[in-house]
């Protein structure tokens, strides 16, 4: 996996995607809606919650752990950390989430040290899913970063030589709330995120339109039952 020079800005203006070739925006398109309109009730079938951190967004946390605690059959809750240059970063702990309602700890594992980057989330991720025996998961995200944090952990499990069924779980935030890191509110960040969908295959952060295409017929084809409940 190859680096990414610098971050790209959060906040993106419309005139930045001019003159991008209509078949990117297309992908990108594609990749968002196909993502998105997996059964997200699916996420009470898996043998996983997982929750990338960042950005203040405490309800990334507050969501899962209600999943969590509701849905005693998930066998785990994995929860990635973020980076502590982060204004609002703040250590992830068991006492930290316990004050986010947490009560059941058995299958809880956290990424204590700190990491920059989706990349470097997924990968960990990853080692877990490995290590733990984990067979599915469900990414619980705030909608306008959920497509790009599904395509980083696709391509590191691709990378890993891992095939993991995975289905989103959008947090349930307005999206005019402002996000705690920024103030921008997720309509404002949504830019950001497509011009990180549109550079990201090339710089190997996330899975190429191919590798999605292949991995949902896979998934469709293999795991009908965990999406649609038959």
């Amino acid at each position: 996996m190859t680096s990414v020079s610098r971050p790209l800005p959060r906040l993106v203006p419309a005139e930045a995607f001019a003159d991008v070739p209509a078949d990117r925006l297309l992908a990108v398109l594609e990749a968002v809606t196909m993502v998105l309109t997996l059964p997200h009730h699916a996420a009470r079938r898996v043998d996983a919650l997982v929750v990338p951190t960042g950005q203040g967004e405490d309800w990334r946390l507050t969501d899962a752990i209600g999943v969590w605690e509701s849905g005693p059959a998930l066998r785990h809750l994995l929860v990635a950390n973020t980076d502590p240059a982060e204004r609002t970063y703040r250590p992830l702990t068991l006492d930290r989430l316990r004050g986010l309602g947490l009560r059941r700890t058995d299958g809880v594992v956290l990424q204590t040290e700190p990491i920059t980057g989706t990349g470097r989330q997924a990968a960990w991720i990853v080692e877990r899913v490995r290590a733990l025996g984990i067979g599915s998961a469900a990414l619980v995200v705030s909608p306008y970063h959920l497509v790009r944090v599904y395509l980083t952990v696709l391509r590191a499990c691709d990378d890993a030589g891992v095939r993991l069924p995975m289905v989103p779980l959008p947090v349930a935030v307005a999206p005019d709330a402002p996000v705690p890191e920024t103030g921008a509110a997720g309509y404002d960040l949504v830019a950001g995120e497509v011009s990180r969908l549109l550079r990201y295959p090339g710089q190997g952060w996330i899975a190429t339109p191919e590798r999605l295409r292949d991995y949902l017929s896979w998934l469709w084809a293999e795991h009908r039952p965990l999406l649609t409940g038959a």
